[in-house]
């Protein structure tokens, strides 16, 4: 489909797990093999560097220069100041985050040019809202810096047309003309979308039925009073602005429905804002929040009902996996909303179900592309002492996990479908040889504002589930 093209822009979206990178790289061999790609630059997360670098050049092989931004830095010391330092490697693999910088690299990358550009997990460059993001208006600085546009991304959708026209018109600037009303045929040839069942056919022993199971986790009597609490809680002159102020409850809320680690840190962030006002009609909501932490700091590890599930669902055979940690080819992978909630598993978790300090690795947002490529990488070696990885939504994307793993826990539920098909997709994938477990924990409570809240998040579990049935 794209070598039909006089330029080969299109969007590849198949569904999570069925080998977009492989299907880039096959393109990119044969552009190469007929001249057409001597300069390539790769846009990628930052927890997805090392494994696409690692791809092109062991099955292809196409050699990509992994630059962070002290590689760039290093370039630009070694060239003249009037060189731009992206002329330096032909073939580079880069953090999307570390170019999306404008002041920085805006003026090289105007005056530079390439062969192929590829933009891994390219619904994060999609424009969304009122103004652009810096990642999106990267992207489209760059959609016409090469002949050859190459889009990757399992999720490409998220339900609003301007936000997938966006991505469109980057590949083709005529291809929608009303980014609010458009259909098939306005973007026919520009992507191609296939999931497990249009590929079945080509590897019949490839895609184990996934087996999901909800563990309900009824809250606990130190939870409920401060669900009621919560229920109770108003703010008079928090945020005077329409709707602020539920705004905040919501944050709130799902910071208590992670853990109350993340709801205590929610708080104390907002006390440390608020006591910088001068208003004095502000103490009050500072002593309503007050009061509310003394509340969430009763809900114990013991009370903590959710862990207590956890541990539960790890360790017991019945209720869950009956989990070991001793077996260095079967590894547990955990997902979090929230840093704080991590960082409690982190710091609680290997006591409770007996496992070294070595054998458990967090991955999260603010650690660097070094970090975060050197835990992905280990996670996958059967000879490294790691057994538990505790993630936050940073690694939902693109990454191998499954090599050595087929249990993920939603410690927390994502209140996105996007996520759910990205974090299950680290486990549930092409060449996964044994039947992906999927372990959801939802908080259970009497509280009906708490009932009605938790609702939505089952109702996204049964969404998910419906989508696979529907469209593989």
């Amino acid at each position: 489909q794209a070598l039909e093209q006089p330029r080969q822009r299109i969007l590849i979206a198949d569904a999570v797990g069925l080998g977009k990178t492989l299907a880039c790289g096959v393109l990119l061999t044969e552009l190469i093999r007929r001249g057409r790609g001597k300069r390539i630059l790769v846009l990628a997360v930052k927890s997805m560097l090392t494994q696409f670098q690692k791809e092109m050049w062991s099955r292809f092989p196409i050699p990509l220069v992994r630059l962070a931004s002290v590689g760039i830095n290093k370039v630009r010391s070694r060239i003249p100041t009037n060189h731009n330092p992206f002329y330096y490697y032909d073939r580079a693999i880069i953090s999307i985050d570390t170019l999306k910088q404008d002041s920085e690299y805006r003026t090289h990358l105007e005056n530079a040019y390439w062969d192929i550009i590829v933009i891994d997990e390219a619904h994060n460059v999609a424009e969304r809202g009122t103004g652009s993001s810096q990642r999106a208006r990267l992207a489209k600085l760059l959609s016409d810096r090469s002949d050859t546009l190459i889009m990757l991304s399992a999720t490409p959708h998220d339900g609003r047309a301007k936000s997938f026209a966006s991505l469109m018109n980057m590949l083709d600037p005529t291809a929608i003309a009303d980014p609010d009303n458009y259909g098939p045929e306005d973007i026919k040839g520009l992507f191609i979308r296939r999931f497990k069942k249009d590929i079945q056919d080509q590897g019949k022993t490839a895609f184990k039925q996934r087996e999901i199971r909800t563990a309900y986790c009824a809250a606990s009597p130190v939870e409920e009073e401060v669900f009621d609490a919560f229920s109770q809680l108003h703010f008079s002159t928090l945020d005077r602005r329409k709707g602020a102020e539920q705004l905040f409850k919501t944050t709130l809320e799902k910071a208590l429905f992670s853990s109350p680690a993340a709801c205590l840190e929610t708080i104390r962030n907002r006390i440390k804002r608020l006591s910088k006002e001068t208003d004095p009609a502000i103490l009050e909501d500072v002593n309503s929040l007050t009061d509310f932490a003394a509340q969430v700091e009763t809900i114990t590890q013991q009370h903590f009902s959710k862990y207590q599930k956890l541990l539960s669902v790890i360790r017991d055979r019945n209720d869950g996996f009956g989990w070991t940690g001793k077996a260095t080819d079967d590894r547990l992978v955990i997902f979090t909303e929230r840093i704080e909630t991590l960082k409690f598993l982190q710091n609680n978790l290997p006591r409770d179900i007996g496992l070294k300090d070595t054998a458990v690795a967090v991955l999260y947002g603010t650690m660097s592309d070094v970090e975060q490529q050197q835990v992905v990488e280990d996670f996958g070696k059967e000879e490294s002492p790691i057994r538990l990885l505790i993630a936050s939504d940073v690694a939902s994307e693109g990454i191998n996990l499954h090599y050595l793993s087929h249990r993920l826990i939603h410690f927390d539920i994502p209140w996105s479908l996007m996520v759910f098909q990205q974090r299950n997709g680290r486990v549930d994938r092409y060449g996964q040889e044994k039947t992906p477990y999927l372990f959801y924990l939802v908080n259970r409570s009497e509280n009906p504002k708490i009932k009605g809240d938790m609702r939505i998040l089952e109702l996204l579990i049964e969404k998910d589930e419906e989508a696979v049935r529907n469209i593989g």
